[in-house]
């Protein structure tokens, strides 16, 4: 199976320009890959939420909004599924998530189990965290997803002997990339999987260099550039 890592640049609070994104990966991907991957929170930018519930709840998107709709729709018409993170609402709580579409359907829906993603001090009990963890199978392939600080809280929840799927969003350095962070994560992902795919968009508010990286037995084994908008395909 050929999977995409889309490291495109993803823009806050601004969903139908990251659609776009979306779309235009699908374009220049089809028939090269049967899944395309994005970064946390890819939908409506990392930075998209000010923790104030009643402004947020208007930005998160729920399941079975006209927004997941159009994504799934999308699936069918490229024949390609998706995997992206987004700020989902569920009644009256918001999540950071991980959809997975495929087919016109949602295959599976992950949400992250670690805090870091909000400002917690800041956040009520409006905004939540997943409890459930746990693999899904795509094209007779089982994956596993994890999100950002998962994988440095929680690693042996993420323990697979398949494939490790990790969108993050990481605003370090190129410098600190190529000096240390590139090597730590490979390590971390050890501690879960022998062959992890790790995706990070880019954006400039604030600036955020992008990548995506495969990682086998704690080692870079392919990458893109920084800083430029790049697909990374890899068989899986």
């Amino acid at each position: 199976m050929k999977i995409g890592l889309v490291s495109y640049r993803s823009e806050n609070k601004n969903i139908p320009f990251n659609l776009t994104q979306i779309e235009r990966a699908l374009k220049e991907t089809q028939g090269q890959a049967e899944l395309l991957c994005f970064g946390e929170a890819f939908l409506q930018g990392f930075d998209s939420l000010c923790w104030d519930y009643e402004t947020d709840r208007q930005m998160a998107v729920d399941q079975n909004s006209e927004t997941m709709d159009y994504l799934r729709g999308l699936t069918v018409r490229y024949g390609t599924g998706l995997l992206f993170g987004y700020i989902e609402k569920e009644g009256d709580k918001i999540y950071s998530s991980c959809a997975v579409l495929a087919e016109g359907k949602t295959v599976h829906n992950y949400r992250r189990i670690s805090r870091g993603w909000k400002e917690f001090s800041k956040t009520d009990s409006h905004y939540r965290e997943g409890t459930e963890t746990g693999e899904f199978t795509f094209h007779g392939k089982k994956i596993m997803p994890a999100l950002c600080g998962d994988m440095w809280d929680y690693p042996e929840r993420f323990r697979t002997e398949h494939l490790l799927i990790w969108p993050v969003y990481c605003d370090y350095t190129t410098e600190e990339w190529e000096d240390s962070a590139l090597d730590e994560y490979a390590e971390q992902a050890l501690l879960a999987a022998k062959d992890t795919l790790l995706i990070n968009p880019l954006d400039n508010d604030p600036v955020n260099h992008g990548g995506a990286f495969r990682f086998r037995d704690g080692k870079v084994t392919d990458k893109i550039p920084f800083d430029e908008e790049r697909i990374l395909i890899v068989d899986a």
